[in-house]
């Protein structure tokens, strides 16, 4: 029964990736081709799937969206008591991927992981919408739970203690993370399956580049 989604291939090609397309600084490569998937209409062009060493050593993944970049890094937000923000306090390292498929384009990040300050996390938490905060308060992510009442139970007490147009309290366990970038790769589909790679690797005086056999 699941042949036909096994064995279905497309044979990408339409565009290139060469060394020349893509300066020299990953970040504003980065930001180029995040700003195309979107006006491309790349469904979600900020979601990435953020893979995690899990205190006892057991790799995780998740879909998560990017909220910032810039020189610094990338950086989202999360419940810090959850799956993913106990194994970044066990391993403060991430990969990130962004899976752009219908451009048949992709890009790797790999660093190191901090905390975002206080201060840039209470000011993206008071930008999300009421339900968000609500919801983000209400839900101890990752734990388990008896049932989905229960948790729109808690939802509904808070909403009477915070009525819409009231300000909701970031909770302490809530908060960003900054992954500063180590390794970026940049992934370009191409025809039977030759894709190009280009990968930037930090230095200490700036980034190399190399090309990878697909």
């Amino acid at each position: 029964m699941t042949d036909p989604a096994l064995h279905r291939h497309t044979d990408y090609g339409a565009e290139s990736l060469d060394e020349s397309d893509v300066g020299s600084d990953p970040i504003e490569q980065f930001e180029s081709w995040l700003l195309e998937a979107a006006d491309r209409g790349v469904y979600e062009p900020n979601a990435m799937v953020v893979g995690t060493i899990g205190e006892d050593g057991t790799p995780s993944s998740r879909t998560v969206l990017l909220r910032a970049v810039d020189a610094e890094g990338f950086v989202f937000y999360t419940d810090r008591s959850s799956r993913k923000g106990r194994a970044l306090a066990a391993h403060p390292v991430a990969t990130l991927l962004f899976p752009w498929y219908t451009l048949h384009r992709q890009v790797i990040v790999t660093g190191e992981v901090s905390r975002v300050d206080d201060a840039e996390s209470d000011a993206y938490w008071a930008t999300r919408p009421h339900g968000s905060r609500l919801a983000g308060t209400a839900s101890a992510q990752s734990q388990p739970i008896s049932s989905r009442t229960e948790l729109e139970a808690r939802v509904a007490a808070l909403e009477e203690q915070y009525p819409e147009g009231t300000d909701v309290p970031r909770p302490e366990r809530w908060g960003g993370y900054r992954v500063r970038p180590s390794r970026v790769e940049f992934w370009q589909g191409r025809s039977s399956r030759l894709h190009d790679r280009i990968v930037f690797i930090r230095r200490q005086d700036g980034w190399d580049v190399e090309r990878l056999q697909p």
